[in-house]
């Protein structure tokens, strides 16, 4: 099996990219990438679902309390009930994806 490559975008990444674009400064740019990650995180906390237009869906979906084993010893656990974060692409994220 090959070894996937593994490409971590962080936020300063991002504002590197929008200084590129827009020619504005670092901390416009690292602000501007701080605002739209914290609207998506409310927006996922408030509404649970949160569609960006072109690239995909971001929903929350709700996880029951449920009986787990510990791997190594197998031992019983209660996992609690959680709620977890799903995202399916767009149609025009998988194009670009798999073109």
């Amino acid at each position: 099996m090959s070894e996937k490559k593994v490409k971590t975008l962080t936020r300063s990444d991002l504002a590197d990219a929008i200084i590129d674009e827009f020619q504005i400064t670092k901390v416009s740019a690292l602000e501007f990438v701080e605002v739209v990650l914290s609207e998506l995180a409310a927006g996922l906390k408030e509404d649970e679902i949160v569609k960006l237009s072109g690239f995909g869906t971001f929903s929350i979906r709700h996880k029951k309390e449920r009986v787990g084993r510990n791997p190594k010893t197998l031992e019983k656990a209660v996992i609690s009930s959680r709620k977890s974060i799903s995202f399916k692409a767009s149609p025009i994220l998988k194009k670009i994806v798999n073109d």
